[in-house]
């Protein structure tokens, strides 16, 4: 291994391509192809091998077409963490061009060998030898593969050649042309990388050379906020004549936010109305009833990450311009900008545009309408199906009482509009005033500081705002707020930044000594362009203008530097006129966003690969678009995200007991295969197993049910299913219920319904409860809670005088025999499953069949014919188990007492 070559042809302080890398994978070796348009577009093919990337330039790009070899020219090794790398080598240095991640994934040897160790070992055996033959897990490459080395072609010459297998095709992949990182093509990279060199605080274009940054923030649902404070009644209004006489006008496009002016003090007035002041960012939202939505941020940026909300947005079938705030809720209601800022999918918070104000609807200009009039509207008008769109409700309130109930809840402030104001684009208005509770700011970044002797990124950055001369001002500096993961992903936006130019007209001393602190050594200044825009919260402005106990509370990149000044508090008194009058007729109002209840997905909708913190520990979540129920364009990500909605659901019938793990890593179509044992094949994290020993004699180890991240690794194995033990490891010979599984043949599915309810009415003659579910096959299940009292010998003795009576009062559409051919197309009371080790498919579990059912429980009353397996699917679920709740928890209850049900039952039957 060596990166000599590699270090020798390039010079770091102009390429922004990694120097080194090192793989944290124990247990998969990496490939990335990389299409690279230099002097010439060609790919590199570059294989994870002895610790850094084994690299080959093919001119055509891979085939999946066995009859056609491919040129690969090997060149020197690159660095692990080359893999990540897109974006532009400037002109001029080795390499020039523009790069993408065209393919990525992991690979192992074609022959069967287990641990990554030994499967490198073998490879490089195989590389020396100039034979390498190689199994490819991409998303565009699949399957087997071949390098050879030629004679004739040069030193480094060699062949790519693919084999015959399942992935196998003439078709051209390299029209696959966007990259499975960013997803852009060479031609959009090009252009939007030459953006990020200039324009670095730009948040939604990745800097070159780095994979954009999956900063995570997870939000808990929406509690309930109560404060209260006195209303006024509600004025009403003829919201269809205001419309009617409302003025024609085009659908308004560029239009910025009208602005509220910063207040020093609350204040009470009748002619005034009150609302939360939201922590977010602020979005003008443009629909149209043919399913087009376009949320606009106050710079006239479209704001495409938040999907959510755009996908609400475009199913709204009306034609209107609305105003809000897009904001994350944490779990007491209250909005977090940080979560918000890193927000990348409803795994990571739960958002909300919270709308306060409509300028446009149907053709009719409504800007010129008093804003009570305009909020009377918005309130008939504004679709109410989803609740992460709501209104931001103005109340008629003592403004003094309302701050005070905001200040006590722990909001970011209030505020206050003029019940009689217009609304005027990017107007910073003296008829909306805001009033905080807590001071914060939003600030230029113009440099960052490094002490001595730190292994931090930085230690503090410097702040800048403009004054009113449009001069750059100093504020001060911020060491607060941010962690160490934070900081290396800031320093990537700063990098295109840096300057020796200091932004100031006047360079400040930034390590000023003061009585508190000595002059530090080594903390001098590296300055940016003043591009970046973060907020700040403090607790007072010096008299020369610095901040005083500056936290830093996240990056803004809806805002541009060239707008951000110093926001002093006006003198309420200057700005309003207050009254003494006593407010009449008042009663409690009730400051409460509603309850959002909901777990929404974990997976975003566009990377193909991502990462996730799933209980502390990092889950990667790879070929997510990989389609696995084909017949209904089911992908793994769907997969992912139902796995992960229904956890609270389904965790309980796996948690403690030993799993059979049943992989489907291609589809329900692929070939499948059973796994028990994960000595040392799962991560290490993993800690929960049960030991076996094999008729071998060799020790082996069940995984046992956990947590999410169990669930969510068992996922990520393609284990389609989820098939527990009947006991838990606590107890491991004594099940927790006793199940008698419907097996039909030949049978319709009503006579399986028929067959469960006989099996019902027997169960409720000896007063013994019982749960039923859906096997999401073919056939019903039906649990008998035991207790753990009893073993499985005891439990499969019940079941078998269960279906021995069943059988007797069915016996022209029933059979007890085991062996199929035996059974003559009857259906089997299975009453075997009741033994150590045997699994069936768990409660909530996806099965993988055509459809994308789910076992689902019932209601005894929904046994009834004209019920189908397609009435629950991975489609419609969640939003069942909404309403039902956990219909299958009386299974994990007491159990029946045995002696005394089989006395019952030898005296009826």
């Amino acid at each position: 291994m060596s990166l000599d070559k590699y270090v020798e042809k390039r010079d770091f302080s102009k390429t922004e391509e990694p120097k080194a890398g090192r793989s944290k994978d124990k247990n998969h070796l990496m490939f990335v192809v990389q299409k690279h348009n230099a002097s010439r577009l060609h790919y590199d093919f570059r294989l994870e091998m002895d610790g850094v990337l084994k690299s080959w330039a093919i001119p055509k790009g891979p085939s999946t077409d066995p009859k056609t070899k491919r040129l690969a020219v090997m060149v020197e090794d690159h660095p692990f963490d080359y893999r990540n790398f897109e974006g532009i080598i400037p002109e001029g240095e080795y390499g020039g061009g523009t790069v993408i991640v065209w393919d990525e994934g992991t690979y192992e040897p074609i022959e069967e060998i287990k641990g990554k160790k030994a499967q490198e070992k073998h490879l490089l055996k195989q590389l020396e030898s100039g034979s390498l033959k190689i199994k490819l897990h991409g998303e565009k490459l699949e399957g087997e593969y071949a390098l050879v080395k030629t004679h004739g072609m040069g030193e480094n010459g060699w062949l790519l050649i693919k084999h015959k297998d399942e992935f196998a095709s003439e078709n051209d992949i390299t029209k696959k042309d966007k990259s499975v990182l960013s997803g852009k093509t060479i031609e959009k990279m090009e252009k939007t990388s030459e953006k990020v060199w200039q324009h670095g605080h730009e948040e939604e274009i990745e800097k070159p050379g780095k994979s954009s940054a999956k900063a995570k923030a997870l939000a808990e649902p929406v509690e309930k906020l109560s404060a209260n404070v006195d209303t006024d009644e509600q004025e009403s209004f003829d919201v269809e004549a205001l419309i009617k006489k409302a003025p024609k006008g085009k659908v308004p496009r560029n239009i910025k936010p009208m602005k509220a002016t910063l207040v020093d003090e609350p204040f009470d007035d009748p002619d005034w109305v009150y609302e939360i002041k939201w922590d977010g960012y602020r979005a003008i939202a443009i629909i149209d009833d043919q399913d087009n939505a376009e949320l606009i941020s106050r710079n006239n940026l479209p704001f495409d990450k938040y999907y959510p909300i755009n996908k609400i947005l475009k199913g709204w079938k009306l034609n209107a311009v609305i105003d809000g705030e897009i904001l994350v809720l944490n779990n007491k209601g209250i909005s977090d900008f940080g979560a918000l800022q890193n927000w990348r999918s409803e795994a990571d918070g739960n958002l909300v545009y919270y709308v306060f104000d409509i300028l446009w609807y149907e053709g009719k200009n409504l800007t010129g309408l008093p804003l009570k009039q305009r909020q009377a509207i918005l309130k008939k008008v504004l679709p109410t199906s989803d609740d992460r769109v709501r209104q931001s409700e103005a109340f008629n309130a003592n403004g003094i009482e309302f701050f005070n109930a905001a200040e006590k809840i722990g909001l970011e402030g209030i505020i206050a509009k003029k019940a009689s104001s217009f609304y005027t684009s990017d107007l910073r208005s003296k008829e909306w005033l805001k009033i905080k509770v807590h001071r914060r700011q939003e600030v230029i970044i113009a440099g960052f500081t490094k002490n001595a002797g730190t292994s931090k990124a930085f230690s503090a950055l410097i702040l800048a705002l403009y004054n009113d001369k449009g001069k750059l001002q100093y504020v001060g500096k911020v060491g607060t707020g941010f962690s160490d993961k934070l900081q290396k992903e800031m320093m990537v936006a700063f990098k295109p930044l840096i300057t020796d130019k200091s932004p100031f007209d006047i360079e400040p001393d930034v390590d000023k000594p003061s009585r508190f602190r000595p002059q530090r050594m080594g903390a001098k200044p590296t300055w940016l362009k003043p591009e970046l825009v973060a907020e700040v919260a403090f607790a007072e402005v010096t008299s020369d203008g610095v901040f005083r106990q500056a936290s830093f509370k996240g990056l803004r990149t809806d805002k541009n530097a060239k707008d951000v000044i110093l926001e002093t508090p006006k003198p309420t008194t200057e700005t309003v006129e207050k009254t003494e009058a006593e407010n009449k007729n008042k009663h409690t109002k009730v400051i409460k966003p509603v309850k959002d209840t909901d777990r929404k997905t974990l997976l975003n909708p566009k990377d193909e690969t991502q990462v996730r913190k799933i209980c502390g520990h990092e889950l990667k979540f790879t070929h997510l678009s990989k389609v696995y129920w084909p017949e209904d364009q089911v992908t793994k990500r769907d997969m992912f995200n139902y796995y992960y909605q229904v956890a609270e659901y389904i965790l309980p019938y796996l948690k403690d007991r030993p799993m059979s793990l049943n992989r489907f890593p291609n589809g329900i179509h692929g070939s499948s295969f059973y796994q028990k044992d994960v000595k040392g094949k799962a991560p290490d994290w993993i800690t929960k197993t049960f030991p076996y020993t094999t008729s071998d004699g060799e020790h082996k180890k069940y995984l046992v049910g956990s947590d999410e991240s169990y669930l969510l690794w068992m996922a990520s194995l393609g284990c389609i299913e989820m098939n527990p033990w009947f006991s838990r490891v606590q107890s491991p010979d004594n099940p927790d219920y006793c199940v008698i599984d419907l097996d039909p043949d030949k049978n319709t599915f009503d006579q399986v319904i028929e067959a469960a309810r006989e099996v019902k009415k027997v169960l409720d003659a000896i007063d013994v409860p019982s749960c039923c579910k859906t096997s999401g096959s073919t056939g019903m299940h039906i649990y008998i809670p035991l207790g753990a009292q009893y073993d499985y010998e005891q439990s499969q003795m019940f079941a078998r005088l269960i279906v021995n009576i069943v059988h007797k009062q069915i016996p022209d559409y029933t059979s007890l025999e085991r062996m199929i051919a035996n059974r003559k197309g009857k259906m089997y009371l299975d009453f075997l499953q009741n033994r150590p080790g045997a699994t069936i498919a768990g409660p909530y579990s996806l099965r993988p069949k055509p459809g994308a059912t789910v076992s689902m429980p019932l209601h005894w009353d929904e046994v009834k014919p004209g019920l189908t397996m397609n009435d629950f699917t991975i489609f419609n679920s969640i939003d069942r188990l909404k309403e039902t709740g956990d219909l299958f928890k009386g299974v994990l209850g007491d159990g029946i007492d045995l002696e005394k049900t089989l006395k019952k039952a030898k005296g009826i039957f």
